[in-house]
Protein backbone atom coordinates (compact mmCIF):
# COMPACT_ATOMS: atom_id res chain seq x y z
CA UNK A 1 0.00 0.00 0.00
CA UNK A 2 2.90 2.36 0.67
CA UNK A 3 4.13 1.92 -2.92
CA UNK A 4 0.62 2.69 -4.15
CA UNK A 5 0.50 5.88 -2.07
CA UNK A 6 3.93 6.89 -3.35
CA UNK A 7 2.45 6.88 -6.86
CA UNK A 8 -0.61 8.90 -5.82
CA UNK A 9 0.28 11.65 -8.29
CA UNK A 10 -0.13 9.27 -11.23
CA UNK A 11 -3.35 7.91 -9.70
CA UNK A 12 -4.84 11.39 -9.32
CA UNK A 13 -3.77 12.31 -12.85
CA UNK A 14 -5.42 9.15 -14.20
CA UNK A 15 -8.72 9.85 -12.47
CA UNK A 16 -8.54 13.48 -13.62
CA UNK A 17 -8.48 12.28 -17.22
CA UNK A 18 -11.31 9.85 -16.44
CA UNK A 19 -13.45 12.70 -15.11
CA UNK A 20 -12.64 14.88 -18.14
CA UNK A 21 -13.48 12.05 -20.50
CA UNK A 22 -16.74 11.29 -18.70
CA UNK A 23 -17.94 14.89 -18.40
CA UNK A 24 -17.28 15.95 -21.99
CA UNK A 25 -18.53 12.67 -23.49
CA UNK A 26 -21.69 12.89 -21.37
CA UNK A 27 -22.39 16.42 -22.62
CA UNK A 28 -22.02 15.50 -26.28
CA UNK A 29 -23.90 12.21 -25.82
CA UNK A 30 -26.81 14.08 -24.25
CA UNK A 31 -26.97 16.62 -27.08
CA UNK A 32 -26.69 13.96 -29.79
CA UNK A 33 -29.25 11.84 -27.94
CA UNK A 34 -31.78 14.70 -27.97
CA UNK A 35 -31.30 15.14 -31.72
CA UNK A 36 -31.70 11.40 -32.31
CA UNK A 37 -34.83 11.32 -30.17
CA UNK A 38 -36.38 14.20 -32.11
CA UNK A 39 -35.57 12.40 -35.35
CA UNK A 40 -37.06 9.12 -34.12
CA UNK A 41 -40.41 10.72 -33.29
CA UNK A 42 -40.35 13.06 -36.29
CA UNK A 43 -43.25 13.00 -38.75
CA UNK A 44 -40.68 12.66 -41.56
CA UNK A 45 -40.14 8.95 -42.38
CA UNK A 46 -36.61 9.51 -43.71
CA UNK A 47 -35.46 11.09 -40.43
CA UNK A 48 -37.06 8.31 -38.40
CA UNK A 49 -35.33 5.70 -40.53
CA UNK A 50 -31.92 7.36 -40.34
CA UNK A 51 -32.12 7.68 -36.56
CA UNK A 52 -33.34 4.10 -36.14
CA UNK A 53 -30.47 2.73 -38.26
CA UNK A 54 -27.92 4.78 -36.32
CA UNK A 55 -29.23 3.76 -32.89
CA UNK A 56 -29.72 0.08 -33.68
CA UNK A 57 -26.34 -0.21 -35.41
CA UNK A 58 -24.20 1.43 -32.72
CA UNK A 59 -26.19 0.05 -29.80
CA UNK A 60 -25.54 -3.50 -31.01
CA UNK A 61 -21.88 -2.89 -31.83
CA UNK A 62 -19.27 -3.53 -29.09
CA UNK A 63 -17.82 -0.30 -27.72
CA UNK A 64 -14.32 -1.66 -28.34
CA UNK A 65 -15.03 -1.81 -32.07
CA UNK A 66 -16.40 1.75 -32.06
CA UNK A 67 -13.25 3.05 -30.36
CA UNK A 68 -11.03 0.96 -32.62
CA UNK A 69 -12.73 2.58 -35.60
CA UNK A 70 -11.99 6.02 -34.14
CA UNK A 71 -8.38 5.14 -33.36
CA UNK A 72 -7.39 3.00 -36.34
CA UNK A 73 -10.01 3.97 -38.91
CA UNK A 74 -10.39 7.71 -38.51
CA UNK A 75 -6.96 8.58 -37.13
CA UNK A 76 -4.52 6.07 -38.59
CA UNK A 77 -6.20 5.25 -41.92
CA UNK A 78 -7.96 8.51 -42.78
CA UNK A 79 -5.64 10.89 -40.96
CA UNK A 80 -8.40 12.61 -38.97
CA UNK A 81 -6.87 14.66 -36.16
CA UNK A 82 -8.47 16.95 -33.58
CA UNK A 83 -5.37 18.34 -31.84
CA UNK A 84 -1.67 18.85 -32.44
CA UNK A 85 -0.46 16.86 -29.45
CA UNK A 86 -0.95 13.09 -29.31
CA UNK A 87 -2.36 13.20 -25.79
CA UNK A 88 -5.18 15.56 -26.66
CA UNK A 89 -5.78 14.00 -30.08
CA UNK A 90 -6.46 10.55 -28.62
CA UNK A 91 -8.58 12.20 -25.93
CA UNK A 92 -10.89 13.81 -28.49
CA UNK A 93 -11.03 10.60 -30.54
CA UNK A 94 -12.12 8.79 -27.38
CA UNK A 95 -14.72 11.49 -26.71
CA UNK A 96 -16.04 11.03 -30.25
CA UNK A 97 -16.39 7.28 -29.87
CA UNK A 98 -17.89 7.37 -26.38
CA UNK A 99 -20.31 10.16 -27.28
CA UNK A 100 -21.53 8.48 -30.45
CA UNK A 101 -22.03 5.18 -28.62
CA UNK A 102 -23.63 6.53 -25.44
CA UNK A 103 -25.99 8.81 -27.39
CA UNK A 104 -27.87 5.70 -28.52
CA UNK A 105 -28.73 4.80 -24.93
CA UNK A 106 -29.63 8.40 -24.12
CA UNK A 107 -31.97 8.42 -27.11
CA UNK A 108 -33.63 5.17 -26.05
CA UNK A 109 -34.12 6.48 -22.51
CA UNK A 110 -35.66 9.72 -23.77
CA UNK A 111 -37.91 7.87 -26.19
CA UNK A 112 -39.21 5.72 -23.36
CA UNK A 113 -39.90 8.94 -21.44
CA UNK A 114 -41.85 10.35 -24.37
CA UNK A 115 -44.02 7.22 -24.38
CA UNK A 116 -45.15 8.06 -20.84
CA UNK A 117 -46.63 11.40 -21.92
CA UNK A 118 -50.40 11.25 -22.51
CA UNK A 119 -51.08 11.55 -26.24
CA UNK A 120 -53.84 14.05 -25.52
CA UNK A 121 -51.26 16.65 -24.43
CA UNK A 122 -49.42 16.34 -27.73
CA UNK A 123 -52.68 16.58 -29.69
CA UNK A 124 -53.72 19.64 -27.66
CA UNK A 125 -50.42 21.33 -28.46
CA UNK A 126 -50.94 20.64 -32.15
CA UNK A 127 -54.45 22.03 -32.01
CA UNK A 128 -53.04 25.24 -30.56
CA UNK A 129 -50.87 25.63 -33.63
CA UNK A 130 -47.50 24.61 -32.17
CA UNK A 131 -45.02 23.27 -34.69
CA UNK A 132 -43.27 19.93 -34.18
CA UNK A 133 -40.14 21.60 -32.80
CA UNK A 134 -42.15 23.87 -30.49
CA UNK A 135 -44.10 20.85 -29.28
CA UNK A 136 -40.87 18.97 -28.56
CA UNK A 137 -39.19 21.92 -26.86
CA UNK A 138 -42.10 23.15 -24.74
CA UNK A 139 -44.25 20.09 -24.05
CA UNK A 140 -42.57 16.78 -24.78
CA UNK A 141 -38.90 16.99 -23.83
CA UNK A 142 -39.33 18.75 -20.45
CA UNK A 143 -41.70 16.00 -19.26
CA UNK A 144 -39.68 13.20 -20.87
CA UNK A 145 -36.48 14.36 -19.18
CA UNK A 146 -38.12 14.42 -15.77
CA UNK A 147 -39.46 10.91 -16.33
CA UNK A 148 -36.09 9.36 -17.19
CA UNK A 149 -33.67 11.02 -14.77
CA UNK A 150 -33.04 7.66 -13.11
CA UNK A 151 -32.24 5.81 -16.37
CA UNK A 152 -30.06 8.69 -17.54
CA UNK A 153 -28.12 8.37 -14.28
CA UNK A 154 -27.52 4.71 -15.07
CA UNK A 155 -26.29 5.68 -18.54
CA UNK A 156 -23.85 8.17 -16.99
CA UNK A 157 -22.51 5.56 -14.56
CA UNK A 158 -22.07 3.11 -17.45
CA UNK A 159 -20.23 5.82 -19.41
CA UNK A 160 -17.87 6.39 -16.48
CA UNK A 161 -16.98 2.71 -16.42
CA UNK A 162 -16.76 2.54 -20.22
CA UNK A 163 -13.95 5.11 -20.21
CA UNK A 164 -11.63 2.26 -19.18
CA UNK A 165 -12.04 0.81 -22.69
CA UNK A 166 -10.50 3.94 -24.23
CA UNK A 167 -7.08 3.01 -22.89
CA UNK A 168 -6.88 -0.26 -24.79
CA UNK A 169 -8.85 0.32 -28.00
CA UNK A 170 -5.91 1.68 -30.03
CA UNK A 171 -6.23 5.06 -28.30
CA UNK A 172 -4.18 4.91 -25.11
CA UNK A 173 -5.88 7.72 -23.22
CA UNK A 174 -4.07 8.26 -19.93
CA UNK A 175 -7.15 7.57 -17.80
CA UNK A 176 -7.23 5.66 -14.53
CA UNK A 177 -7.13 2.09 -15.81
CA UNK A 178 -4.18 2.85 -18.10
CA UNK A 179 -2.27 4.36 -15.19
CA UNK A 180 -2.94 1.18 -13.24
CA UNK A 181 -1.62 -0.95 -16.11
CA UNK A 182 1.51 1.21 -16.40
CA UNK A 183 2.15 0.72 -12.68
CA UNK A 184 1.86 -3.04 -13.10
CA UNK A 185 4.16 -3.01 -16.15
CA UNK A 186 6.78 -1.05 -14.23
CA UNK A 187 6.49 -3.41 -11.27
CA UNK A 188 6.45 -0.53 -8.77
CA UNK A 189 3.21 -1.45 -6.96
CA UNK A 190 1.68 -4.61 -5.45
CA UNK A 191 -1.23 -6.01 -7.47
CA UNK A 192 -4.01 -6.56 -4.91
CA UNK A 193 -3.75 -3.22 -3.00
CA UNK A 194 -3.55 -1.36 -6.33
CA UNK A 195 -6.66 -3.10 -7.66
CA UNK A 196 -8.46 -2.24 -4.44
CA UNK A 197 -7.30 1.38 -4.58
CA UNK A 198 -8.51 1.92 -8.15
CA UNK A 199 -11.77 0.08 -7.45
CA UNK A 200 -12.42 2.42 -4.52
CA UNK A 201 -11.65 5.36 -6.81
CA UNK A 202 -14.33 4.28 -9.29
CA UNK A 203 -16.75 3.66 -6.43
CA UNK A 204 -16.10 7.21 -5.23
CA UNK A 205 -17.04 8.46 -8.71
CA UNK A 206 -20.06 6.26 -9.40
CA UNK A 207 -21.84 5.92 -6.04
CA UNK A 208 -22.53 9.67 -5.63
CA UNK A 209 -23.93 9.75 -9.17
CA UNK A 210 -26.38 7.00 -8.27
CA UNK A 211 -27.52 8.76 -5.11
CA UNK A 212 -27.83 12.18 -6.79
CA UNK A 213 -29.81 10.91 -9.78
CA UNK A 214 -31.98 8.77 -7.51
CA UNK A 215 -32.79 11.84 -5.40
CA UNK A 216 -33.45 13.95 -8.50
CA UNK A 217 -35.75 11.33 -10.02
CA UNK A 218 -37.91 11.43 -6.88
CA UNK A 219 -37.69 15.18 -6.52
CA UNK A 220 -38.62 15.96 -10.14
CA UNK A 221 -40.99 13.06 -10.79
CA UNK A 222 -43.96 13.97 -13.00
CA UNK A 223 -47.26 13.52 -11.20
CA UNK A 224 -49.85 11.93 -13.49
Amino acid sequence: MEAFLNNSGAVIDGFTWTIRLTAVSALFAFLIGIVLTAMRVSPVPLLRGMAAVYVETLRNTPLTLVLLFCGLGLNSALGVSFAETTQWNVYWLAVLGLSAYTACFVSEALRSGINTIPFGQIEAARSLGLTFMQNMRLIVLPQALRSVIGPLGSVLIALTKNTTVASVAALGVQEASREMKLMFDQGVVPVIPTFIGFALGFLALCLPMGYVFGWLSKRLAVVR
